[in-house]
């Protein structure tokens, strides 16, 4: 096996890439059956996504309640004047 020559232009792996990318999203856009995610990164998003409610509910319950609108508190009907 012979080995390749190191170069230092960028321009030939560029044009080989986007090549490669070209059609990687074409058949990925001909073919949505085919394409799915791994199991390894669907279970990491899940334990992530987990890990960000947890944080999230512990944020909530240590904050501070506010009350919005506190002259409304126990009004269920606001009064109109019709004058």
């Amino acid at each position: 096996m012979t080995r390749r020559k190191k170069t230092r232009s960028l321009a030939d792996k560029v044009q080989i890439r986007t090549g490669k990318r070209k059609d990687f999203k074409k058949w990925r856009h001909e073919n949505p059956d085919q394409v799915t995610s791994t199991t390894r990164f669907t279970q990491k998003k899940r334990q992530q996504r987990k890990l960000q409610a947890a944080r999230r509910m512990a944020r909530q319950e240590q904050g501070q309640p506010i009350a919005i609108h506190p002259e409304r508190a126990g009004d269920d009907t606001p009064e109109r004047k019709d004058d």
